[in-house]
Formats: C-alpha cells, structure tokens, sequence
C-alpha cells in the first residue's frame, strides 16, 4: 500500500512539472505569436483557459509539494513550491497580458523546480 502511495505522489511530482511546462508554453505562446501572426488568438489567449489552468495546477502544487514535504520532512521545496503557486495566485488578479504571464512564468518556473526537487529526493 505504501508503495503505492508513493507511486502516485511521484506520479503527481512528474504531472506537476509536466502541467508548469505546459503553463510556460501558453503564456510565452500568447506572448509571441500570436502578435506577431494571430494565430488561435481567440483559443490560447482565452481568460478562461489561462484561469483553469493555473487552478489546476495549483491545486495539484499543493496537494503534492504537501505530501512530498510530509513524506521526506524535507521543507525546502514545499517553500519554493509555496512562493510559486503565491506567484500563480497573484497572476490571476493582475488580468490578462503581460504582467499576468511574467507572474505566471515566474510562479510555474519555481512550482517545476520544486516538483523536480522532490522527484530527486524520492530516487
């Protein structure tokens, strides 16, 4: 059973990073080209995908970077992790554009290297 457990947490560590990636991507997207060539504007820059998104992957940061930091006592990358998804939050508030998606970057950029912290503490 434990083993289990510990499967899925590492799972979620791997989803975490992937979901941070994937947030990165659509924010440096909507920066870059759909400016410069319009294209799926009306899709990917999309309040409501970047609001799902970002809900999504706080609430798998906290979940996870949670049990990581109760499984190891390891604190660090909890904190890290907290800094990001606080990054994330506050991207929500700012509206959409620029300062939304360097917030964004900046908060999934230290959610992944937390998630990656936990992955190498695990091995």
């Amino acid at each position: 059973m434990r083993d289990a457990i510990l499967s899925i947490r590492d799972r979620l560590d791997g989803f975490g990073v992937f979901l941070s990636g994937l947030c990165a991507l659509h924010c440096l997207l909507g920066l870059v080209l759909v400016p410069l060539i319009g294209l799926g504007g009306g899709a990917l820059l999309s309040p409501r995908v970047h609001e799902l998104g970002l809900g999504l992957a706080i609430a798998v940061g906290l979940v996870t970077l949670g049990l990581s930091a109760l499984r190891h006592g390891r604190l660090r990358p909890a904190l890290i992790g907290a800094c990001g998804i606080a990054l994330m939050a506050l991207a929500l508030g700012v509206g959409h554009g620029a300062r939304e998606a360097v917030l964004t970057i900046a908060g999934v950029g230290l959610v992944a290297f937390a998630h990656w912290q936990n992955l190498r503490t695990a091995a």
